[in-house]
């Protein structure tokens, strides 16, 4: 991870001076734009087609996908990609994340109200259960991404502050807070919060993380299935986990 770097990024695909008129006129979404030139500055290496797809970075030995919504659009792609090189899928998380309402009408900016919400890693795990049959493979790789980013939506929704059912302008990130890097199968121990003891239950699993109880089940299913975790018995109505070491 280089701080320096992502600024540099920032200031230079964005500009320091951003207008309304600025944002998101970029092609593409600033967000993946960004991350784009960060892991490639090779603009030559970017949106490269491989056998019928399109991959975000191949620099001729690696695959880099920048994958900022859901991985059911990988399916197709996986197999292909994986058959041929490694692959490295980067996803974005917002750490901390100020939130900008734009006034369709006038083009007015609301000033910026930070979300009382903070990201943290394991919420990749619903979007790893997507794609659950390709975990173990050797080629396929993560990088988890936390960023502070503003975020710009429109007052365009259906209730009456306008603001459910809102579509959202763009994503602009302005600092890269951590990057955990799985490889492989052993790394996703470290999607095991060190709290926890070595024997835990689903519950206990819910708590450390702050996912809601259903998206706590899915990340034990997937560190069951990657071989980090396995299933030791009960512990009253709850199953009971072990860390494997």
């Amino acid at each position: 991870m280089d701080k320096q770097l992502f600024k540099k990024i920032c200031d230079e695909v964005i500009g320091k001076e951003r207008t309304l008129m600025g944002i998101g006129t970029l092609g593409e979404k600033s967000l993946n734009c960004v991350l784009k030139n960060y892991y490639d500055i090779n603009t030559k290496n970017h949106e490269i087609k491989i056998d019928g797809f399109v991959a975000d970075i191949f620099n001729g030995q690696e695959i880099i996908e920048i994958q900022t919504q859901s991985f059911n659009r990988l399916r197709k792609k996986l197999p292909v990609f994986l058959n041929r090189y490694p692959l490295t899928i980067v996803y974005p998380i917002p750490y901390i994340k100020w939130i900008y309402w734009i006034d369709p009408e006038s083009k007015n900016i609301s000033p910026p109200r930070k979300s009382p919400k903070k990201g943290s890693p394991y919420m990749i795990f619903w979007e790893l259960y997507k794609i659950k049959n390709y975990l173990t493979l050797p080629n396929l790789k993560f990088k988890i991404v936390l960023l502070n980013i503003e975020e710009y939506r429109f007052l365009n929704g259906w209730s009456k502050d306008k603001k459910k059912g809102s579509s959202r302008y763009d994503r602009i990130p302005t600092d890269i807070v951590d990057e955990i890097y799985i490889a492989g199968p052993d790394d996703y121990k470290l999607l095991i919060p060190d709290s926890l003891e070595k024997e835990f239950t689903s519950g206990d699993f819910h708590r450390a993380t702050g996912l809601s109880k259903n998206d706590s089940s899915i990340a034990l299913n997937i560190l069951n299935y990657v071989g980090c975790i396995e299933r030791t018995g009960k512990k009253g109505h709850s199953i009971l986990y072990r860390r494997k070491n």
